[in-house]
């Protein structure tokens, strides 16, 4: 297949046509949502059952524009720039910060039925085995802020793949001090970190399993859950992203 430099500029225009009007759909609904909230704090005349049912159709809209909004941004491949553009402003305006990082990874559920069109599963899904429990689907391993708990990289992987597999590529140049749970363990001696000067030289405040907390007397002082109790406090920020992308972007 032949791809002319007209075709490109055709099917840009077409993607930016289509772009204009989502954000164009988008902003008179914020307008229209705005109104209606407004409207409904002024006036308490409208019945419960009435306020619910309008509420339930306006979830609905905006759920469906959404949705459809992320997926026009990923058919033209927008959603990388938009996010890269929102990290930089983020910097330049202070309300990230630098020089530590969490990475983490999270398993999101596909359906693995084959009753559908295809009679097959999603090629690039996998299953995965995570405590006692399969589970099929994705992964989304995730580098967020130490500081903010806000998201600066983010990878998406088939759920067999090992959170340690792409760690390296979730660290920030800048990052001195990298923290994580007991999956990357080890972390520090895989050849992509010995070989490279920067990620060699990060601190990795990695929680320990359990099984390794050392036995200790009654009265003495257990530093050990002190200390792995110090670095989940920071590493626990990394679990509101997934709670959002679960729960809120499904």
């Amino acid at each position: 297949m032949i791809i002319t430099m007209s075709t490109v500029a055709r099917s840009t225009q077409i993607g930016m046509r289509e772009c204009r009007r989502t954000v164009a759909f988008l902003v008179k609904l914020g307008n229209l949502l705005n109104n209606d909230f407004q409207q409904r704090g002024e006036c308490d005349k409208i019945g419960d059952s009435k306020r619910r049912e309008r509420e339930e159709f306006l979830e609905i809209i905006d759920e469906i524009t959404l949705c459809n909004f992320r997926h026009l941004l990923e058919e033209h491949g927008l959603n990388k720039l938009f996010f890269d553009a929102i990290n930089r402003g983020m910097v330049e305006t202070g309300h990230m910060m630098k020089g530590g990082a969490i990475v983490d990874a999270t398993i999101i559920d596909a359906p693995s039925s084959t009753k559908n069109a295809e009679k097959k599963r999603e090629p690039e899904m996998h299953s995965a085995k995570k405590g006692n429990q399969w589970r099929f689907g994705m992964k989304c391993p995730a580098g967020v802020d130490a500081g903010t708990g806000y998201v600066h990289r983010i990878e998406v992987t088939a759920a067999n793949v090992h959170d340690v597999t792409v760690a390296h590529g979730l660290i920030r140049e800048d990052d001195e001090v990298v923290y994580g749970d007991s999956a990357y363990l080890g972390f520090e001696k895989r050849t992509e970190v010995v070989n490279d000067e920067h990620l060699s030289s990060i601190e990795y405040r990695v929680n320990l399993r359990p099984g390794r907390f050392p036995k200790i007397s009654d009265n003495a002082i257990d530093w050990t859950r002190w200390i792995e109790k110090r670095k989940s406090s920071v590493r626990c920020k990394v679990e509101h992203i997934f709670r959002i992308i679960k729960c809120q972007f499904g």
